[in-house]
């Protein structure tokens, strides 16, 4: 794991993770934890993929797994011009 890895944290990282969330790493940081635990200072992501919040969890790297890909937006449908009669 580096610096810019977008990783998906869920309930198999840390039981703290009910409601999954994007992250982006900053930075693996060198603190002392448990064996098979790490801390990870970054950026917790919207839907957009907008950094929403700076923060840093306590996880198991081997419970992180890549983010699902995003839902592509619907393309705006407009309706066929009508003629208007006179």
């Amino acid at each position: 794991m580096k610096a810019g890895d977008l990783v998906y944290v869920t309930r198999d990282a840390s039981v703290q993770f009910l409601r999954p969330i994007r992250f982006r790493v900053i930075r693996v940081l060198d603190w002392p934890t448990y064996d098979g635990w790490v801390w990870l200072e970054g950026y917790q992501l919207d839907a957009a993929g907008d950094a929403v919040s700076r923060r840093r969890i306590f996880v198991q790297p081997a419970g992180l797994t890549a983010p699902p890909a995003p839902v592509p937006a619907q393309p705006h449908r407009s309706r066929p011009a009508t003629r208007v009669r006179r």
